[in-house]
């Protein structure tokens, strides 16, 4: 019963005076390679808890350490259920740098889907794209002089473990660098590695539409 009082309240836009009365924090961070998305250090790598942010809140899905960009971080249950859970289908968007150049047939079964030890893959956007004018990465990648590499942009509204990687190998295409550039209609625009920000209210509607 009161998920729909909840629901009710989010229709006439009452969560917009709870956002401006700072009840709940909303926040998108372009982490960096190397982080964790969780709060506890582990294995040598840095965690969370090195960036400052307000207390309570935790990451909605989350980016493996050896990936990097956009990481959506809230202390909202249920706006977390909306980004993180596939049911919502919420659109997020990949860079990655692969091994060799990218072809048309592997483009076209990464749109079609494929089959993983986990089960099928939804259909999904699939376009190879000119290099991005992403920051560089530290460490950067290895570099081979006879293997050229290329770029491709991936849509998903599914969030396996290490989906992206795991689709490139499968049509042969090992991923380089791997960078998730947006969450729906939010991006890594005005944004370096480490930095973060509150979302405004406009875009926390845009999100729930």
């Amino acid at each position: 019963m009161w998920y729909k009082v909840i629901n009710l309240l989010m229709a006439y836009g009452l969560w917009l005076t709870a956002y401006s009365n700072n009840f709940m924090n909303y926040i998108i961070f372009y982490k960096p390679y190397g982080v964790l998305s969780q709060f506890t250090p582990a294995h040598g790598h840095k965690s969370l808890s090195d960036f400052g942010f307000p207390k309570g809140v935790y990451a909605a899905g989350r980016l493996d350490a050896d990936s990097e960009g956009l990481l959506f971080l809230t202390d909202d249950g249920i706006f977390q259920s909306r980004i993180a859970e596939p049911k919502h289908k919420t659109p997020k968007i990949y860079l990655a740098q692969v091994e060799r150049i990218i072809t048309p047939e592997a483009l076209e079964q990464l749109s079609k889907g494929l089959v993983l030890n986990d089960g099928p893959t939804l259909p999904c956007k699939a376009t190879a794209v000119p290099e991005p004018s992403l920051p560089p990465r530290t460490p950067p990648i290895r570099f081979r002089k006879t293997v050229p590499t290329s770029w491709v942009e991936i849509e998903l509204k599914e969030g396996r473990n290490r989906q992206v990687r795991r689709m490139l190998a499968c049509v042969g295409f090992p991923v380089l660098r791997l960078a998730r550039r947006a969450i729906g209609t939010l991006t890594l625009d005005g944004l370096t590695p480490g930095q973060w920000r509150e979302l405004t209210p406009a875009e926390i509607k845009n999100l729930y539409n």
